[in-house]
């Protein structure tokens, strides 16, 4: 869904660049510039990323509502007494994981982020994760389109300068929710993979069977992506 991504790059050039250095076919080396790549690939900045998941939430959901529910926080940080399902948060809230090599990421503090990265580069990380998801979701919200939730992916270039990169703003890194259907204190309509997730968990399906996903869950899902695409940049997909 690089075409949700493309979109919301110029939206907060001001707040920090980006890896994306062209996605016409003509900037790409000789040898990419074919009819497979063209309309489905980018030439891009080399990073050194930051073995973080700087994820930012806007409002209370999914995991971090189950978090709530138990004792009140997420992921270590205490939230107001009182809160329902799907309510915005006063603030968003920066709750990084691990980016593992292997396995699930794991939920870590803000601290361990300063203990595994520097206090400095902590700071930055978070600051600039707020920053960037609060401008989107304000364009969001002129869409019509409620970002309950992001994660975003840094790096530093040749001159250590902090940059993002990977996707931004995609139905796959982030929840989108319509806002003619918002209602506080139940789960909400999406246009992300959390149908694809609820479909999973429902129907108890393995994907290490390697049993082919039914035509019309694949279906249904693109229709999704495709709907947030539109709304975001007013084209079709």
């Amino acid at each position: 869904m690089t075409g949700v991504q493309t979109c919301a790059l110029p939206i907060f050039k001001d707040i920090i660049p980006n890896h994306v250095i062209s996605t016409d076919l003509k900037d790409f080396p000789k040898e990419f510039q074919t009819e497979e790549f063209e309309g489905r690939s980018m030439l891009v900045k080399k990073l050194k990323m930051i073995p973080v998941e700087c994820i930012v939430r806007g409002y209370i959901t999914g995991s971090g509502w189950k978090s709530y529910k138990q004792d009140g926080t997420v992921c270590g940080i205490k939230l107001p007494e009182g809160l329902q399902e799907s309510q915005k948060l006063p603030e968003p809230i920066f709750t990084p994981t691990t980016k593992a090599s292997e396995g699930h990421d794991e939920n870590i503090s803000f601290e361990e982020v300063c203990n595994l990265i520097g206090n400095d580069l902590a700071q930055e990380l978070r600051s600039k994760t707020i920053e960037v998801y609060s401008k989107c979701a304000k364009y969001a919200a002129t869409k019509g389109v409620i970002i309950a939730d992001t994660k975003f992916e840094f790096g530093l270039d040749e001159n250590n300068n902090l940059v993002i990169g990977d996707e931004v703003l995609t139905p796959d890194s982030s929840r989108f929710w319509p806002a003619n259907d918002y209602e506080v204190g139940k789960s909400q309509k999406s246009f992300d993979k959390q149908y694809l997730r609820d479909w999973i968990k429902s129907t108890g399906y393995d994907p290490e069977a390697g049993t082919p996903i039914p035509d019309e869950v694949i279906a249904t899902t693109v229709s999704k992506y495709k709907e947030a695409y539109k709304l975001l940049t007013g084209k079709d997909f």
